[in-house]
């Protein structure tokens, strides 16, 4: 069987870098479009059922977050690995890889199944879940944890897909999704053509539905490369060296975008003391920032495979290129992400409440946040290139920093010490981006150099290295 490589839509490692980060970058965007557009149908289908429904789907998110944590922080080790291996011309590595990581998204599946049933009806109690609340609260995680295999498989396979430069597979797969959710939903929510009413477990199962068709749709493209087949040197028995050189890529990657949950926690823990208007603004803006954000969200996956395939090639200049480029992009989209937001604040913070007291102190937030767009586009697609060139730690040490640390600390002094009230939160928030985008910009140069000069010393070294002499007797032929 004939293998479709990645030189399908051109060569990562020769074409144009400008023609590549649009080809990766804009079905990526769309794609993470549609995934949030799938979860606003859950949130508005669990509201019109009942308020119990929507408050358990919002209490179940930290769990669920940690399937998407594990999910895509394995899937962008892989995806590193597996470009690696690519720009170098291995592509038996590769299989390996790619098959390996299936793997290791089955073992990771048992042990979240195993520690999430133990530990969700003690987490819900803890988050103030009792009674007939706890109960719907379990009656949906359930299901979703039932379908973890699905989740993970889905996210490793689109990781194979996105190391060979194909992002419009997950597009495409969520475009659909999100029509038939829109269907499965009620559906399975309220009964009929012989399905049962489930209530809430029903949306959980159109969710694992999806993740199914996901996991079919995805696993018939990553099967089309031919990395997955064994005369390409595919492994599908655990191969534990391996196993471990995944781990050390997908972990910190996985522990970074937790440390994301708990970055919010902690803001809310401070934002409390000012009473529920301020904690209701908060999150009221962060969704209107994670919307305006969306557009650039593709360009962090162009930058991760780019860094990948060239820095497997050997080729740091064009790594270097992809992160400019990535980054020009980045900042265009901004520009009118940044005039919508400042300008906007107040009609777009009243798209989500009526409540004028909310309104009042989320629109000088926004203002505010207006200017930190930009940062999160230097972080985001910094860290992600670093990820591509298989260093994957700044990225967990950074955001470490940036969502704990800083925040516990600043934000003490802001509340407790200097009493300066919201506005010392706001620009806290605005000035530990910055800071943090500042250090993953001189970082990732610092590294993409130190790399670039040992790959031309390895080379240079090889070149004077003379050739073996020739055996005694022998005529050198």
């Amino acid at each position: 069987m004939s293998a479709t490589t990645s030189t399908a839509h051109g060569d990562l490692t020769t074409a144009p870098i400008g023609q590549l980060v649009r080809r990766l970058a804009i079905p990526a965007s769309v794609g993470f479009f549609f995934n949030t557009m799938y979860n606003v149908v859950d949130t508005f289908y669990a509201g019109r059922f009942s308020t119990d429904a929507l408050a358990a789907l919002s209490l179940s998110f930290p769990v669920f977050f940690v399937l998407i944590a594990m999910g895509s922080g394995f899937s962008t080790g892989a995806t590193a690995l597996i470009g690696q291996a690519l720009g170098a011309g291995d592509r038996r590595a590769a299989a390996v890889y790619a098959t390996q990581g299936v793997v290791m998204g089955w073992l990771v599946t048992g042990l979240i199944m195993v520690i999430g049933y133990l530990a969700s009806p003690a987490l819900f109690r803890l988050l103030g879940a009792t009674d007939e609340y706890l109960a719907i609260c379990l009656e949906y995680i359930r299901v979703i944890l039932a379908g973890t295999p699905m989740v993970l498989t889905f996210y490793m396979l689109n990781g194979i897909l996105n190391a060979q430069g194909d992002t419009r597979s997950f597009r495409d797969y969520l475009l659909v999704a999100t029509i038939v959710n829109i269907g499965l939903d009620p559906w399975f929510m309220y009964g009929g053509l012989g399905v049962p009413a489930m209530g809430i477990g029903g949306i959980a199962l159109a969710t694992v539905v999806a993740q199914t068709g996901g996991v079919v749709f995805l696993g018939w493209r990553a099967r089309r490369t031919g990395l997955l087949f064994r005369s390409e040197g595919a492994r599908w028995r655990p191969h534990w060296t391996t196993l471990r050189e995944i781990a050390g890529q997908g972990i910190p990657a996985s522990l970074n975008m937790m440390t994301v949950a708990l970055g919010i926690f902690i803001i809310t823990y401070f934002l409390s003391e000012f009473g529920q208007d301020a904690v209701a603004a908060y999150g009221a803006a962060t969704r209107i920032e994670q919307i305006v954000l969306l557009p650039a969200i593709g360009l962090n996956v162009a930058a991760l495979t780019l860094a990948a395939q060239n820095g497997g090639a050997g080729r740091y200049d064009r790594v270097r290129s992809a992160i400019r480029t990535a980054l020009a992009y980045g900042a265009l989209v901004m520009v009118f992400g940044t005039a919508l937001v400042y300008l906007g604040a107040r009609p777009l913070m009243s798209l989500f409440t009526d409540d004028a007291s909310v309104i009042d102190i989320g629109a000088p937030y926004l203002r505010i946040a207006a200017f930190i767009e930009l940062a999160y586009v230097l972080l985001f697609i910094n860290t992600s290139a670093l990820q591509g060139l298989k260093l994957p730690a700044f990225a967990l040490w950074i955001g470490l920093f940036r969502q704990i640390v800083g925040p516990g600390i600043l934000f003490y002094l802001v509340t407790r010490v200097w009493d300066i009230g919201l506005s010392g939160i706001w620009w806290g928030i605005f000035g530990l981006t910055w800071l943090s985008a500042i250090i993953a910009v001189v970082f990732a140069q610092q590294r993409v150099g130190m790399l670039e000069r040992r790959h031309a010393e390895a080379e240079a070294a090889a070149a004077a290295t003379p050739p073996p002499a020739a055996a005694p007797g022998s005529t050198g032929r």
